[in-house]
This record gives C-alpha cells, sequence and structure tokens, in this order.
C-alpha cells in the first residue's frame, strides 16, 4: 500500500498540491519571498513533519505504558549556519508535556520522541536522487 507523495506546482507563485492518495494539502511561500502564503512554507513543513512525528511517538508510548499524559506541545524552530566547508542545521524542538506525570515519566516520554522515525532520518547521511522524466 506504498503510495508516492505527489507534489504540483502551476503557473501561480508559488502556491503547490501536495498529495497522497486521497489527502492533500496545500503550499506555499509568504508574501515577502513572493508567494501567496496559502499554506506552509517548505521549511516549515520539514519543522511539522519532526514535529507531528515526535508527538505521535511519544503519545503512542504514554498510552501503551498507560501513563496519564493529558497534552503533548511542541514548539519548533530551524536556524542554518553557514561557514567556509558546509551549512549546519540546527532544529531547536521545545516540548511541553501536560498531565499527571513524574519527572522520570517526562524525561523517558522525551527520550522516546527523540526515536521518532522522522528524527531518524534527520540524524543520518541523507541522499536525494532525482531524475527528469520527459511527458512529452
Amino acid at each position: 500500500m506504498n503510495k508516492d507523495v505527489e507534489v504540483t506546482i502551476g503557473r501561480e507563485k508559488y502556491t503547490t498540491t501536495v498529495r497522497y492518495g486521497d489527502l492533500e494539502l496545500t503550499a506555499d511561500e509568504p508574501e515577502e519571498l513572493g508567494g501567496q502564503n496559502k499554506g506552509l512554507a517548505p521549511n516549515q513543513l520539514l519543522l511539522s513533519a519532526l514535529g507531528t512525528c515526535k508527538a505521535i511517538t511519544m503519545k503512542m508510548y504514554a498510552d501503551r505504558k498507560e501513563w496519564p499524559l493529558e497534552r503533548i506541545h511542541l514548539r519548533l524552530q530551524s536556524e542554518v549556519q553557514q561557514s567556509d566547508r558546509q551549512q549546519t542545521t540546527y532544529i531547536r524542538c521545545h516540548i511541553s508535556l501536560e498531565g499527571d506525570l513524574d519527572m522520570d515519566q517526562k524525561k523517558r516520554i522525551q527520550l522516546i520522541g527523540e526515536k521518532c522515525p522522522i528524527q531518524k532520518i534527520l540524524d543520518n547521511p541523507i541522499v536525494v536522487e532525482s531524475n527528469l522524466i520527459d511527458t512529452e
């Protein structure tokens, strides 16, 4: 049941449609970058993927343990630092856990969140291969 994510952009600057099966969302750039601000920008989508993955992973773990986790709130931000030799991206994730949890439970939930599939991808080398398909 592996479906591909499909991304389409037409003449409208820079509104992009993202589809996965029957699901769809809109991505865009903010107006100050020439977009129309109709959706999250690509960097925001990346942070959203990481944040949702961490939140779901932490929630699943707490549910399995039957811990009284009432709410998870994550705030993510990224910063790129350039040097002569490389570019380093720092992603900061501020986590708030609500519920009748002791500090050991909160630390364990945070640690489990660090093992979410998206963070594993981002923590390791990534190779992106692109190929041009002639449609005419």
